[in-house]
């Protein structure tokens, strides 16, 4: 479906198939096709591929490194890498440090850090959301006291997602106890290995340890890794919260998971017939590919939005919540496709081979896994609740 795109972007878009076809992994595309997560080191290893071509971050800047293309194509080359099977981006560094400190950063942080995010050197992860201070991020109390050229941090980050494995993090932090809760905010850039820094993973129901808690104590910054101006952190804070949630639809992945899902229809029977052939379920997965679309073509009329500068409009938080919503819906869908078959519950690492020792066919070993995992897609980046507080507010006040 080609929703109107231009032939250039449709020749961008054939381009894109083109190097997926001769330089996506067979082994990474293989286990993401099944249901699979992609492990750390398919992650790593797709963005030095993506780096070596010169399509490290399509959409950056070129003085930045990047291929300076609009967000359409940037949406083009995230859905076909998606439903070809590559793993994901890291968004971390690439879509949520990157904007800010190309928009705030002084020359030097720029020239450090911008190449080792491209390339992949340098694993990035968030540092917001604390306990008490998630969804009410402005009340964060992890402090951050000035001595000398070095900040002092202590506190406790939560729900970090894959911060096990950061190389960095980006950190707020708060550096005026007296002022408004939004004014005494810092934007840190924090080395991982500095002393003082205890990562604590917490399962998730999917039984990985997919996000942490993060301790300092007495954790030594230089100041010339503060980002920007001191106290001033919640606006590039809300800065790089404008582009996660530009992002969070998840609009490849849900296509990916909708093939999977007739794949896997199309071998599963009930009642003497495969279960693609029964025009009930047929109708339940015509419904998701329409609202699947409905989500797609929102997201385009977002980006066109942001690329003519008009006013803001709640469709964001619509993307987040409609997102969210049909990727639980395809997980829910596939559970009652595979049937008894995804009973037995498997903690399976993210690098494990199709095995006979499995319970069930290899399509059927993440699944539950995966339903469970889905389950955060309502809280992270920003809850759904929150979200339909956002869209009433403009909305409504306006």
């Amino acid at each position: 479906m080609d929703l109107n795109y231009s032939a250039a972007d449709l020749q961008w878009r054939d381009e894109v198939r083109r190097f997926l076809d001769a330089s996506l992994p067979a082994d990474t595309r293989g286990r993401l096709l099944e249901g699979l997560p992609a492990g750390v080191e398919d992650i790593r290893r797709w963005q030095r591929t993506l780096y070596a071509h010169g399509w490290g971050a399509v959409a950056w800047p070129e003085r930045f490194g990047g291929l300076g293309l609009s967000k359409v194509r940037q949406h083009l080359f995230e859905l076909e890498c998606a439903t070809a099977g590559a793993p994901p981006q890291l968004p971390f560094g690439l879509k949520m440090l990157g904007p800010v400190l190309m928009q705030f950063g002084n020359p030097t942080q720029q020239q450090y850090f911008l190449p080792r995010i491209l390339s992949g050197e340098h694993w990035w992860c968030q540092g917001y959301s604390e306990p008490g201070a998630g969804s009410d991020l402005a009340s964060l109390k992890t402090r951050a006291v000035l001595d000398g050229e070095h900040y002092v941090v202590n506190g406790q980050k939560a729900w970090n997602t894959l911060g096990q494995h950061a190389d960095w993090m980006f950190c707020l932090v708060r550096t005026d106890a007296a002022a408004k809760p939004q004014r005494g905010i810092s934007f840190l850039l924090i080395d991982m290995r500095s002393p003082g820094i205890s990562v604590r993973p917490t399962k998730l129901l999917d039984g990985t340890p997919e996000v942490n808690e993060i301790w300092f104590e007495n954790v030594r910054v230089p100041v010339a890794q503060r980002v920007g101006e001191e106290n001033q952190g919640w606006t590039y804070a809300k800065f790089l919260l404008e582009h996660e949630r530009t992002s969070i639809a998840g609009v490849g992945v849900a296509r990916r998971a909708m093939a999977h899902l007739r794949r896997v229809a199309a071998v599963h029977s009930q009642g003497g017939r495969a279960m693609i052939e029964d025009p009930l379920f047929r109708a339940r997965v015509a419904q998701l590919d329409i609202e699947l679309t409905a989500l797609e073509i929102t997201n385009l009329r977002m980006i066109s939005q942001e690329a003519s500068k008009t006013a803001p409009t709640p469709d964001a938080s619509i993307l987040k919540i409609r997102g969210s919503q049909i990727q639980q819906a395809i997980s829910e869908l596939l559970l009652e496709t595979i049937g008894i078959r995804a009973l037995p519950f498997a903690e399976l690492p993210a690098q494990a081979p199709a095995s006979p020792a499995l319970p069930g066919p290899v399509h059927a070993a993440g699944l539950t896994a995966n339903y469970l995992n889905l389950r955060k897609l309502s809280i992270f980046g920003g809850s759904n609740e929150i979200q339909k507080n956002i869209i009433a507010h403009m909305l409504l006040d306006s």
